[in-house]
């Protein structure tokens, strides 16, 4: 029992001294926001080591959490999540009017900004601002077109004409990607006059300078003339008639037929618009007031006759296209050649290229089978001259244009 009085009060005497220490060090120790006093000799009656400076406790610097670029956003150009980033900046340097969030977590302060278009052109690291972004096309700039604005990079525009036909019907529309197939003709062409074979060509005759020269040496010397007659088109050749074999002019019985082949060229180009530009340049207009519907009693009588309907604009005959510089070039080319082009509308899931084989009558015959007709002793009534051809009120000749 005694022992357990000493352990006690042993106990009790530990704590005692423990608790002045503890006091003592505490009481040494500067209280937050107080500056503590530097005596001459560089003591400081709260801080027993001599020769040690304590500085006030600094200010904080505010800090404010921006939406930022990551990446460079285009004029025009629709922002995306992965496009954006929040930051700390001083507050002093925050610029005005910038989208600010509070804490790097705040998704629903990205909400803000995600979804709006790129009034100008933001570059990566710059700070979004009210005055850089719209919320839709018709805010944009006035300064260029909207064209330029929805180009991709490393892209230019080009015009192309369209029709019925080589538009799927008419269902491109702007934001669609389109393959182009290209169809040629090709003719036999002379190699130094780049004139279609067969060519023509007349018989020369030879004949005296002086056509009075009695001498029939021609001392005169001699000329060639050509002949007067009809200018001979064809190839000489033997055939053997009856047992015997003659030389003949084999002459072409028409005009000769060209070789068609057609084949995708230019894949996944963008489609800008369809027809013509508004003349303002602003391809993102706000939509026209409704008309208002007459009442009942504002409709016209039969005396006043029948309303007049309203025309239906026309369709459109040019299609504009975004696509590399060198394949604005073969589009160029195409255009003043005169090639037909027909549009291949992609899918809008689709994204890989195809290589495609040139199309020409062998690979139809040789793909699906197709075999020239036996020629036979008899034949069916009537003769059958032509087969029914798929027209829609166009076609295409080597005569087009000229």
């Amino acid at each position: 029992m005694g022992r357990s009085r000493l352990l006690i009060v042993l106990l009790l005497v530990v704590v005692v001294v423990g608790g002045a220490i503890a006091f003592v060090v505490l009481g040494q120790q500067p209280q937050q926001g107080q500056q503590p006093v530097v005596t001459s000799d560089g003591s400081s009656p709260t801080q027993p080591p001599a020769g040690v400076t304590v500085f006030p406790t600094p200010t904080p610097v505010p800090f404010l959490y921006v939406i930022q670029a990551i990446q460079e956003i285009p004029r025009g150009t629709i922002i995306q999540p992965n496009a954006l980033a929040i930051v700390p900046i001083p507050e002093e340097f925050a610029p005005f009017q910038a989208y600010t969030a509070g804490n790097p977590e705040d998704t629903a302060a990205l909400a803000l900004v995600v979804g709006l278009i790129a009034r100008t052109d933001i570059f990566q690291e710059q700070i979004i601002t009210t005055a850089l972004v719209t919320e839709d096309f018709s805010n944009l700039s006035k300064y260029g077109s909207d064209a330029a604005a929805v180009l991709p990079p490393n892209r230019v525009a080009v015009a192309v004409p369209i029709s019925r036909l080589t538009s799927v019907a008419y269902a491109i529309q702007p934001g669609d990607r389109v393959d182009l197939i290209t169809s040629f003709l090709f003719v036999d062409v002379d190699v130094n006059f780049q004139s279609k074979e067969p060519n023509a060509f007349q018989l020369l005759t030879e004949s005296c300078v002086n056509p009075d020269d009695p001498f029939p040496d021609c001392p005169g010397g001699k000329s060639l003339a050509p002949s007067q007659e009809t200018s001979i088109r064809g190839a000489f050749d033997t055939r053997i008639i009856g047992t015997e074999p003659w030389n003949v002019l084999v002459q072409p019985s028409e005009e000769p037929r060209p070789l068609l082949a057609a084949q995708r060229t230019i894949q996944d180009a963008l489609v800008i618009w369809m027809g013509d530009f508004p003349e303002d340049g602003r391809m993102f207009q706000p939509p026209p007031p409704p008309t208002p519907t007459p009442l009942p009693e504002e409709e016209a009588t039969p005396a006043d006759g029948p309303p007049t309907a309203t025309p239906k604009p026309p369709r459109p005959d040019i299609i504009t296209l975004a696509v590399s510089p060198q394949d604005a070039v073969v589009l160029t080319w195409m255009v003043e050649a005169g090639i037909p082009v027909t549009f291949a509308l992609r899918s809008a899931a689709a994204t890989s290229l195809v290589q495609t084989e040139t199309v020409s009558l062998d690979y139809i015959m040789t793909r699906f089978g197709i075999e020239v007709p036996e020629k036979f002793d008899f034949n069916i009534e009537p003769a059958i001259r032509s087969i029914r051809q798929l027209e829609v009120g166009e076609r295409i000749s080597l005569t087009q244009g000229q």
